[in-house]
């Protein structure tokens, strides 16, 4: 598997690493294996910095299409430029979510990454080209790409609840994010006042600790999105809009 030396600074961090936390738990769901067409926007604060991240989720013959970008915002846009966006298809079924393609291009991180992934089952390879080089990686067992990977724990929180570990191709390479439930509260965001529960998720090997208040009655969306670093809170990002496009 080809690798990328990672050497970005808090702010870039906070670009892919947010986009992360979105991409996990970033849709309702109607029923088990059943995806909610949507759009929906959040508010993101990082230190002086801020950003907004649009989601769209939308059906397609053979599954489903998931778009997210992030830009930034007010003055941050005199400093950084740029934009960062994801494009995913994948497809559901009674156990769970299978990712197809995974597409990323970032124009706001100094490293511009260009991705074009796609998952073959049969092989259990994922193949495609990152800034225009050649890569196949083996896939071990069900992994899912940063985006899909919302959807298959939206499934599992639906049902029995959310596995305690997942498999995650971010890009280049395989990552295990560990999962845990860390109870329940009224939050009042932008968008309304709802019942949440909280997620935490974390990459094994990391210092970098997600938190998500999920909302009941949006069947589990995110209203607020947080991430901590060695105990100190790097992003915070607050749902402003939702809308189902059905």
């Amino acid at each position: 598997m080809n690798q990328r030396n990672d050497h970005r600074t808090p702010r870039q961090f906070w670009i892919s690493w947010f986009l992360v936390a979105v991409c996990l738990l970033a849709s309702p769901v109607q029923s088990i294996g059943k995806l909610t067409p949507h759009t929906a926007e959040y508010k993101v604060r990082f230190s002086v910095a801020s950003g907004r991240l649009n989601t769209e989720l939308e059906a397609t013959d053979y599954g489903y299409v998931a778009r997210h970008t992030i830009v930034p915002t007010g003055l941050s846009r005199l400093v950084r430029r740029g934009s960062i966006a994801e494009v995913a298809e994948f497809a559901t079924n009674a156990h769970g979510v299978s990712p197809i393609a995974y597409q990323s291009r970032d124009s706001l991180s100094s490293d511009k990454v260009r991705a074009d992934i796609r998952f073959d089952w049969d092989t259990n390879e994922a193949s495609g080209t990152i800034n225009d080089e050649r890569l196949v990686s083996a896939l071990q067992g069900l992994s899912y790409d940063r985006v899909s990977i919302q959807y298959a724990l939206m499934h599992d929180l639906l049902d029995d609840g959310p596995n305690t570990q997942y498999r995650m191709f971010d890009v280049d390479k395989l990552k295990t994010v560990n999962v845990r439930s860390i109870g329940r509260k009224q939050i009042k965001v932008p968008a309304g006042t709802f019942n949440a529960i909280g997620i935490q998720h974390q990459a094994e090997n990391s210092s970098r600790v997600m938190t998500l208040w999920c909302a009941e009655e949006l069947d589990y969306l995110p209203i607020i999105i947080e991430q901590h670093r060695k105990g100190k809170l790097r992003v915070r990002a607050t749902l402003r809009s939702y809308k189902p496009t059905d």
